[in-house]
């Protein structure tokens, strides 16, 4: 069984190559998925050295390159779950900015860990009249046995961009952990107070 912070690195390598396609209209989620993927990890390498330099560019890149990429709105109200119908809507928008801090501390951890693993995406299917895919993908890394992770892409109805936002590997969703961890927060600390938390953790 993966440990959650393999979870977290293993998430974001498929994860971060959501939805920054847009310039045409309503893409594949698939095409979204793989175009967005090369452009993140190629800056990334790119970069290297001075990531090690200056440790902090990591966080730049993904807030650059990755969170427009994340529906951390939605991501957020699914954490807060049956919280959600007791918060007002100033408490919403609060605690889904403080989920996109959250969220973009942690994947630009995440990301340091990253050596030119390769992801292999399924052929492209048919997502007429669907809102959410499920993309079966596997990371690839050498001396390493493959990891099987299952990618899941929303689409705004609005704009019609598909964005990431969840993934599970080895049967860990990473939404569902988040929403667990934060949950019991929630019930004793109160909405207000976790995502005052959130936004500086």
């Amino acid at each position: 069984m993966l440990k959650l912070s393999n979870v977290l690195f293993v998430f974001l390598l498929v994860f971060s190559i959501s939805g920054k396609a847009a310039e045409s209209a309503s893409p594949s989620p698939y095409v979204v998925l793989e175009k967005v993927g090369n452009q993140l990890f190629t800056r990334i390498a790119a970069n290297q050295q001075e990531i090690k330099k200056f440790p902090k560019l990591m966080n730049v890149i993904v807030q650059e390159e990755l969170m427009p990429s994340i529906d951390y709105k939605y991501a957020a109200y699914r954490i807060l779950g049956k919280h959600l119908k007791k918060t007002t809507k100033e408490q919403r928008e609060k605690f889904a900015v403080s989920i996109r801090s959250h969220l973009a501390r942690t994947y630009a951890t995440a990301l340091k860990q990253y050596k030119n693993q390769q992801v292999i995406f399924e052929p492209a299917k048919s997502v007429k009249n669907k809102r959410i895919v499920a993309i079966k993908t596997q990371i690839v890394d050498l001396n390493k046995p493959t990891i099987d992770v299952i990618f899941k892409m929303r689409m705004n109805k609005k704009t019609g961009e598909w964005k990431a936002y969840d993934m599970v590997v080895e049967g860990i969703s990473l939404l569902s952990s988040k929403k667990a961890e934060f949950n019991k927060r929630i019930a004793k600390q109160g909405v207000e107070q976790v995502a005052m938390e959130l936004a500086v953790l």
